[in-house]
């Protein structure tokens, strides 16, 4: 077999697949055959959908949650409630409905209900789960870098450090004022 019978084969082990499947896809219309082949789900029905989110949906209490949420008419505003934060007004901006309320201090760990309600009678609700304050531990205890405890070593890390750089400084010194000896 020669060069051009390898190439040939390689281009057709390669090629083979793709070529096959083309004329299934040609089929579709363009932005059906890209959806199925990234499998999202096919476009519903078009105008606004009425839906709330929270970001993040896992906060300790005392910091701000993000809500974004529709309602058929994103140009008046509407009501969010839920126990973790009281009643907020979301108000129209970019087309959706915002606001960014705080969790009260006093929110108890667990999972809280978020509830849009929008003027026109409509409802959605999506879930907030309150996480008790977790405070940040002190690293492992890996010798180095101030984490090791201040053990015997810890101790002496900086007077050493310093006893290395005054002698550094004397040796070059006396370096500079020694007298060079001419070589013949």
């Amino acid at each position: 077999m020669h060069r051009g019978g390898v190439a040939l084969a390689i281009v057709t082990v390669v090629a083979g697949p793709l070529l096959a499947a083309a004329p299934a896809l040609a089929a579709q219309p363009p932005t059906a055959a890209l959806l199925a082949r990234a499998g999202a789900p096919q476009p519903g029905p078009p105008g606004p959908r009425v839906f709330v989110e929270v970001s993040p949906s896992t906060v300790e209490p005392g910091f701000l949650v993000g809500i974004r949420a529709s309602c058929q008419d994103n140009s008046v505003p509407a009501t969010v409630v839920s126990d973790a934060f009281g009643r907020v007004q979301v108000q129209p901006q970019h087309g959706t409905l915002t606001a960014a309320p705080m969790v009260r201090e006093r929110t108890r760990p667990g999972n809280y209900r978020i509830k849009l309600e929008c003027r026109d009678g409509e409802t959605a609700s999506t879930m907030l789960q309150v996480v008790k304050a977790v405070k940040p531990s002190r690293g492992p205890a890996t010798g180095f870098g101030g984490g090791g405890g201040g053990g015997f070593t810890g101790g002496l890390l900086l007077p050493g450090g310093l006893a290395l750089i005054v002698t550094g400084i004397v040796l070059a010194v006396r370096s500079a004022r020694r007298p060079r000896t001419a070589r013949r």
